[in-house]
């Protein structure tokens, strides 16, 4: 129950946030609020997190899609075509799943998640400064590095250092110290913190100080743009308007199945790279159906987008903040959902009390857990194959956004992958006269390891003699089995080398 409570607590902004920039977009009349952050949190958490095998995870709304979802609803027209685009989307990661494409994500190098898990954290912490000081222009969630205002998160700080707003800095400062303390001494050492999450108290603080100020000190006193703003309905009738339906005359517009395959493609590959940093965070190293894990997010894209909702993916943050609070089993996630649901209908009033910098010092501690310093300095000490993809993954994520971040480290990891595959595909020992050297190939040779082979080869001297073994080998790609026999009939002879084979198959040019 604690858990699903500290998870609501950092996706209620999230979700607000996420909604909120993803269906702002100038000249376009008749858009839905931030309630469509709030329906993709809730069947993120009640129904995704029912049918997924991750006992961790959490799904959600992504900051990821929102320039997707913008750009898709643009090209549309419509918000409601868009949701067409959205449920198609969920169809084809349910056919996903079924094929077996999960797998991809076992495909991931670990030093690239550990770097997304890094950058994720240290990007949390710059986001969330400017909300911790009262300076509450841009959206909870945002990741990119460059923003739609022309800022970027570097810049970002110096223009929150000069717009400081006193009430939202005690309320803050005050509530980093909170959790810190809880967390590092209280918790511990007493069950009752263990029995109340830190997220709770510093949210119930941040709301008496603010009331105080409002009654004593009035002049840093945060009015409603410094606080949550849940849609409010006043009755049943308004509060079913928040709920869009999909316009099914889209499913002639072919521009509907271009963008419903973007946001599968981009939300399948947020979601596998979620779950392989989920399963890393995961106390008890379980680890999650990756398939299975797309049919679970299809369905709940499916639904999300009959109901109005924006698409859903399973988010590093969410997953964080659940594992940090204790969680054992998918029950929290499913609870948070419900919580959500519950404070829109029933608490919209009590929730839009809660200061924003209060819920900013929750992600900016769940921010401080994801950046471990001891892991950096572990893959560092691994060595330059692991810890250069590593470093590149965060600071390439630092400078642009996650995925585009993911893409450069994983191209710096493929490169030291390539690297190992072309130093590692044979050794040479000398022959039982002692003089003449062989080639024993491994077990199995790519053609990834063809011109490792070729220039070792190019290297031999004149009229010497060289063994080729493919004894122990047991597949030998065509490219590679072709350039040795090239070798042999060709370069060889102008050298007068003598190349002998064992186990090497033949031919036919």
């Amino acid at each position: 129950m604690s858990s699903g409570l500290v998870v609501f607590l950092v996706a209620l902004p999230l979700c607000l946030g996420i909604g909120l920039a993803s269906t702002t977009i100038d000249g376009m009349p008749g858009l839905p609020n931030a309630f469509s952050g709030i329906i993709a949190g809730v069947i993120g958490g009640v129904v995704v997190g029912a049918l997924s095998k991750s006992r961790v995870g959490v799904s959600g709304p992504a900051a990821g899609l929102i320039t997707i979802v913008l750009s898709a609803i643009t090209t549309l027209g419509s918000f409601e075509g868009f949701l067409v685009a959205v449920v198609l989307a969920g169809c084809i990661q349910i056919i996903a799943g079924f094929c077996g494409l999960g797998i991809i994500g076992l495909y991931f190098p670990s030093s690239v998640i550990k770097g997304m898990l890094a950058a994720i954290g240290i990007t949390l912490i710059m986001k969330e400064v400017p909300h911790l000081v009262g300076y509450d222009k841009d959206f909870f969630g945002d990741e990119a590095f460059l923003q739609r205002d022309g800022h970027n998160t570097f810049s970002e700080l110096i223009y929150a250092l000069q717009a400081l707003q006193p009430g939202a800095v005690v309320i803050g400062v005050l509530s980093i110290g909170i959790i810190f303390i809880v967390d590092k001494w209280l918790a511990p050492t007493m069950k009752l913190f263990r029995l109340i999450p830190a997220a709770l108290i510093v949210v119930l603080v941040g709301i008496l100080l603010n009331q105080l100020f409002k009654s004593f000190l009035p002049d840093i006193y945060l009015n409603a743009k410094h606080l949550v703003q849940l849609p409010v309905a006043k009755n049943a009738s308004e509060f079913f308007k928040y709920f869009a339906q999909p316009d099914w005359s889209f499913l002639s517009n072919r521009n509907t199945y271009g963008i419903a395959l973007t946001i599968a493609l981009v939300g399948s590959l947020e979601t596998l790279l979620s779950v392989e940093a989920t399963d890393k965070l995961d106390p008890e190293k379980r680890k999650t159906p990756t398939s299975h894990e797309l049919k679970a997010q299809g369905i709940g894209n499916v639904l999300s987008g009959i109901l109005g909702g924006l698409p859903i993916t399973q988010v590093v943050v969410r997953s964080s903040a659940n594992i940090n609070a204790g969680a054992k089993t998918n029950l929290s996630a499913m609870i948070h959902g419900l919580i959500l649901f519950i404070s829109v209908v029933f608490l919209s009033k009590w929730i839009n009390l809660i200061p924003l910098a209060s819920l900013a010092a929750i992600l900016v501690f769940v921010g401080y857990k994801l950046t471990s310093f001891e892991l950096i300095k572990k893959v560092v000490k691994l060595g330059i194959d692991q810890s250069l993809p590593f470093i590149v993954t965060i600071v390439s994520i630092l400078l642009t956004d996650l995925l585009s971040g993911i893409a450069i480290g994983l191209a710096v990891s493929v490169f030291f992958i390539l690297k190992r595959n072309f130093q590692n595909n044979y050794k040479i020992i000398k022959a039982s006269n002692g003089t003449e050297q062989v080639m024993v190939l491994s077990e199995e040779v790519t053609f990834l390891n063809k011109g490792s082979i070729r220039l070792t080869l190019q290297k031999l001297p004149k009229n010497s003699s060289f063994t080729i073994d493919g004894t122990n080998c047991q597949s030998i790609d065509f490219d590679v089995l072709e350039s040795l026999h090239e070798f042999k009939e060709f370069e060889a002879k102008e050298k007068n080398i003598r190349i002998t084979f064992i186990n090497i198959q033949n031919i036919n040019h």
